[in-house]
């Protein structure tokens, strides 16, 4: 399996020559040169699999330059009730991602998927700690080192922070909007005091931190000097990790192949929604892929108009669904590369004119940069957004029926899942964190607060390490060089 760019001007790499980086060369983001399929065949010998077995079937499709006994060897330190153990009462650990159904009526199901039983608290463990394992893997066979950098709107820096200490040639150095995410956010990764770990708090938003990222990945000869990698959700390794929940979910909701299932998907930077877009291209049977973005609605304004309109740093909210604070979705190219029939060239003109004019317009509007708009329907996406307000009343309302507490992201999936709910089409949301990570609103919502797995009731008094520095990226360099003595 061979990969390329979206951006055309980079040379095809395997998958291990692309598992410790991030953007091509070319600033484009690798995609593989044909999607592998699958079959109903192998679905049905999928339904009766482990969740780590079924993550070797989906890696061995993609990471075809790795061993399989490697791969499964990987996957089976990876995805243990061990390391996801902070399940909700009357979940199975063992299933890893377990599914609860919240409410059927008039023929349609919500159910939700538990992706945030890992180390976290949040779904991007269920990605991060199989690219720990995976870097450190690939590091031990190149006698190499590794220094990550990456940017975290909340969920990503602590995930790959816990994945990444104590690895063997790895240090993280995690970028994050200082002052705007949650308490227990913030504390999860300022408290950690591993050596190789360095958290800098940008005075800024998350995009002023996610454009230093591609601006250092851009330039090649410090990069390189370097040794800089990334775990940010441009990296490709771990997209492929986390297409495999929705074929997960898939498998779990249904009894045939001849079933349809949707999802939901809480969305800011499009990776998350990606992953299932890449499952729906594969063959996977997915109805529909709904967006659901906070006031950061970026995601929205182009399912619904073909406009995407990319908002400066002063026009993104801070809302209490902090991990959704981003107006500039890194991932989303991969999908317009694959609605503009993978013309590379075009993908290169829109998004060079993303940077010189914050947007391009593909509605087919006269003036219009092209009329592609109409191709979206064929790959099932659809979109909604929620306000603060939704979000309160979401988190209330499915205490009250269900008896379970969300948190403020999942709270956005739920309130926009419930508008585009199919009879006969199980709706899963994905769920995307639990809700002791962001309990100022749980408190509002709820009147108390949420409760907390074992380990993590004090965490917002431990000692806090970390540095405050300006959006500017030739400081952060000098901040990397002094930190690695390269």
């Amino acid at each position: 399996m061979q990969y390329v760019s979206t951006r055309g001007q980079a040379p095809a790499q395997s998958f291990s020559q692309i598992l410790l980086g991030g953007l091509a060369p070319d600033g484009g983001l690798y995609l593989p040169v044909e999607y592998p399929k699958v079959s109903g065949a192998d679905l049905d010998a999928w339904r009766k699999l482990s969740y780590a077995d079924l993550a070797v079937e989906v890696l061995k499709k993609f990471a075809t330059d790795i061993p399989e006994a490697d791969l499964k060897a990987l996957a089976h330190k990876t995805y243990t009730a061990d390391v996801y153990r902070n399940v909700r009462e009357g979940e199975d650990a063992s299933q890893i991602t377990p599914l609860r159904v919240l409410e059927e009526k008039n023929g349609s199901k919500l159910v939700l998927q538990a992706l945030s039983n890992g180390p976290t608290l949040a779904f991007k463990d269920m990605a991060m700690q199989l690219l720990g394992n995976l870097f450190e893997y690939a590091l031990a066979k190149q006698h190499a080192e590794l220094n990550i950098f990456g940017a975290t709107s909340g969920d990503t820096g602590s995930a790959a922070e816990y994945a990444m200490r104590g690895k063997k040639g790895i240090r993280v150095f995690m970028l994050s909007p200082h002052k705007k995410m949650s308490a227990f956010q913030t504390a999860q990764m300022f408290s950690l005091q591993d050596p190789n770990i360095f958290n800098i708090a940008v005075e800024g938003v998350f995009d002023d931190c996610q454009d230093m990222v591609k601006a250092v990945s851009n330039d090649l000869e410090f990069k390189t000097r370097q040794k800089i990698g990334t775990v940010n959700s441009i990296n490709w390794a771990r997209v492929v990790a986390q297409v495999v929940y929705y074929f997960r979910g898939y498998l779990a909701a249904t009894t045939s192949n001849d079933q349809k299932v949707s999802f939901t998907v809480p969305s800011g930077n499009f990776g998350n929604i990606c992953a299932g877009h890449i499952a729906r291209m594969m063959g996977l049977p997915i109805d529909k892929l709904v967006a659901a973005t906070n006031e950061n609605d970026v995601l929205d304004e182009f399912f619904r108009t073909g406009v995407y309109r990319v908002r400066k740093s002063s026009e993104t909210y801070h809302t209490t669904s902090p991990s959704m604070d981003i107006s500039k979705a890194s991932n989303f190219e991969r999908f317009v590369f694959d609605l503009l029939g993978r013309d590379a060239e075009r993908v290169r003109a829109l998004f060079k004119k993303v940077d010189t004019h914050g947007g391009f317009d593909l509605s087919g509007k006269p003036g219009s940069d092209g009329d592609e708009f109409k191709k979206v329907a064929q790959y099932g996406f659809v979109s909604g957004k929620s306000v603060h307000q939704d979000r309160v009343a979401t988190i209330r309302d499915v205490h009250a029926k269900y008896g379970v507490t969300i948190d403020t992201h999942t709270a956005d999936g739920v309130k926009v899942a419930r508008e585009h709910l199919t009879p006969g089409v199980p709706m899963i949301v994905l769920e995307t964190a639990l809700p002791a990570k962001f309990n100022e609103t749980i408190r509002e919502a709820l009147g108390r607060d949420a409760e907390r797995p074992a380990g993590f009731e004090n965490i917002e008094s431990l000692p806090q390490r970390f540095d405050v520095m300006p959006a500017d990226v030739a400081k952060v360099k000098a901040f990397i060089a002094k930190h690695t003595g390269l």
